[in-house]
């Protein structure tokens, strides 16, 4: 008979007790999409976890993943054939994916695109088509297939319409959306000059990652959670924008504003977004055209139309290489937000000092309560991002997230760590702080102290304008080495003035660009145990000129995050008394710049905490011998006295 959808229990493997199954009954669905597969002649068929902008976050409309297998993660891949179906995802979701996927699926523990293909090559017969939508692969991903797949005698096969799209019912619509007005007309002036002065001579920019338009036009919108992008693409001539959009939702204002100055080569021409494909056919087909592309976000559907003599590559477009260094305004207004921000999150902080011990607080009580907080703050449009509120052994999950069905409560016997941030009208933030409420074990005080050394050897090192960040990652993980611990995730990325709270190309790993003044990166490295605990420090700082005795053109790390860390964690005896230096400074920094803040909106308990909780440091061998000394001088003072007598 038939098979509703509903929620069921995956008994296929044993998980950890601290996640209950919540895994969602898939059989009518794979039994749909392989329907429509027979038809295709196609013997599999891939299902990746991203949009056709090939975006980090995702709007609920393009969770195709997530519908057919029931895994929510934020990373991973999907192939299903006519006798199987298989997910792919990343340590950090290997457990979820356990709880949330029924018996239907299997769960490959393994993200490479060589193991996909192996799993395909045992799967698909010699001859056999592995369907796939371009407008989801990237051209590395293509590529990467095609390398793997053909030598087998298996290839990919392009499938116009996205076969997930068409048997799902209840697909989300697109949400209704109201543009904000910005001047836009300088930023198309500036990247035009940069097409003009590149030697290869592009006539067009193909812009397909949702904040490039957004930064080009100064507009922001709500189609993707948590960030304030709409769907869209452009095409930036020399003489015209093409600004491909869903035409049903643009007002007479925004109308308007795009073509105020209109006249010359400063006129928006509006086009349906689904056309952008059709209207790229047209532009490339005229003669002498040569468009430019930024490889790591334009998709393989709108890729693969260019011809090769018409193409011009570069990894990043150039929106995405100017937007990432903000200017004095941009730089200004993003430390304001994050002033406001560090008042919530020490609200939050303060708040689970006093509550926890009473034990009624939960890993989801904790998440609502610093989105409310959050929430009070000026130009606050909501968190930047799903709060990480993990305490115990969920901590150890570096990316986990509460629901009503995992969140644990909290109590004074384990490590919490919250990893949040805010959207606000000027800036983006992005903050973790971990702390222990009763007493942590030499361990773990060990493990959060060299996490410390690592954020401060990072935040203060000095180095030359165009260092690149995996050149310095290191720093980082240097003191978890000496020890043998590390961490698997990266050391920092990118963070938007009112746009995403991961922003390429700014970060620490080999594809990320060389620092220059003005870039906001965060700095977050961490240290994970599994089934016990968690640890992760996460500033975000800005780069920023520093004098040097000799040399010019050095550049130095700015922290604008500023909430402090937990004292009960710190050993002093570990630091360094450079490191020291760092962390007092930072606290004075903390009381001139989230002092006034707190006076201004009255919170005078939360400000009573802040000093508290930012009073100097000293090392401890520092303390013992203030204290010798001390004694010394007393038992001085009494030995003049019995003399004189």
């Amino acid at each position: 008979g038939a098979v509703a959808y509903e929620r069921t229990e995956r008994n296929c493997s044993l998980s950890p007790p601290y996640l209950p199954s919540t895994g969602v009954n898939t059989t009518l669905r794979l039994q749909d999409l392989r329907e429509q597969m027979l038809p295709l002649n196609i013997s599999a068929y891939i299902i990746p976890g991203t949009d056709a902008h090939l975006s980090e976050y995702i709007a609920p409309r393009d969770a195709r993943m997530a519908f057919m297998t029931g895994f929510t993660g934020s990373a991973g891949t999907a192939v299903v054939t006519q006798t199987k179906a298989a997910l792919w995802t990343d340590s950090r979701y290997w457990v979820q994916a356990e709880r949330q996927m029924d018996c239907n699926w299997e769960l490959e523990k393994d993200v490479s695109i060589s193991s996909v293909a192996e799993w395909l090559i045992s799967e698909v017969p010699p001859g056999g088509e592995i369907g796939f939508d371009s407008f989801l692969f990237s051209l590395k991903t293509q590529e990467d297939y095609s390398l793997n797949l053909d030598s087998s005698n298996r290839s990919l096969k392009s499938v116009p319409d996205n076969l997930v799209d068409h048997m799902w019912k209840e697909r989300p619509p697109i949400p209704p959306d109201n543009l904000s007005q910005r001047s836009w007309q300088m930023k198309v002036e500036h990247i035009r000059n940069q097409m003009r002065d590149n030697p290869y001579e592009p006539t067009a920019l193909l812009l397909s990652a949702l904040d490039e338009t957004a930064w080009l036009f100064n507009l922001r919108g709500n189609d993707i959670p948590y960030n304030p992008f709409f769907y869209s693409y452009t095409l930036l001539t020399m003489d015209e924008i093409w600004l491909f959009l869903h035409l049903d939702r643009v007002t007479e204002e925004l109308r308007v504003y795009l073509n105020a100055s209109c006249g010359g080569s400063l006129c928006v021409q509006l086009k349906s977004y689904d056309t952008v494909r059709d209207q790229l056919k047209k532009y490339v087909a005229q003669p002498g055209v040569k468009v430019w592309i930024g490889t790591e976000y334009t998709n393989y559907a709108l890729y693969e139309i260019i011809t090769p003599e018409k193409l011009m590559t570069s990894s990043y477009s150039p929106v995405l290489t100017t937007k990432a260094v903000k200017d004095e305004t941009e730089q200004r207004i993003l430390r304001d937000a994050h002033v406001r921000d560090a008042v919530a999150v020490i609200q939050l902080l303060m708040w689970l000092e006093k509550a926890v011990p009473e034990g009624k607080e939960t890993e989801l009580t904790a998440v609502q309560y610093v989105n409310k907080c959050r929430g009070k703050q000026k130009d606050s449009r909501g968190p930047s991002f799903e709060t990480i509120s993990a305490s115990g052994p969920n901590a150890a999950l570096a990316h986990y997230s509460p629901t009503e069905e995992t969140s644990r409560r909290l109590t004074a016997d384990e490590m919490y760590l919250v990893d949040s941030g805010g959207q606000y009208l000027d800036g983006t933030t992005d903050i973790t702080r971990t702390v222990h409420w009763g007493a942590p074990t030499a361990m773990q005080k060990e493990a959060f102290t060299r996490v410390l050394m690592g954020n401060i050897e990072i935040s203060r090192t000095i180095f030359p304008s165009g260092t690149r960040g995996v050149n310095m990652e290191m720093l980082g993980r240097r003191a978890l080495w000496e020890v043998g611990l590390n961490y698997g995730h990266g050391t920092g990325h990118g963070v938007g003035n009112y746009f995403g709270v991961h922003e390429w190309p700014v970060g620490f790993q080999s594809n990320n660009i060389p620092f220059r003044t003005g870039m906001f990166t965060s700095i977050e490295p961490g240290y994970y145990k599994e089934n016990d605990f968690g640890i992760r420090i996460e500033d975000v700082a800005v780069v920023v000129p520093v004098h040097t005795k000799y040399g010019h053109n050095y550049l130095t790390f700015d922290t604008v995050s500023l909430v402090p860390y937990d004292r009960k964690l710190i050993d002093t005896t570990l630091l360094s008394s450079e490191q020291l230096q760092w962390l007092n400074k930072y606290y004075e920094t903390i009381r001139r710049l989230v002092g006034p803040e707190l006076d201004k909106q009255g919170l005078q308990e939360e400000k009573d905490w802040m000093l508290k909780h930012t009073e100097s440091l000293v090392e401890s061998g520092s303390s013992v011998s203030l204290l010798t000394c001390l004694i010394i001088d007393v038992f001085t003072l009494l030995f003049l006295i019995w003399t004189f007598v």
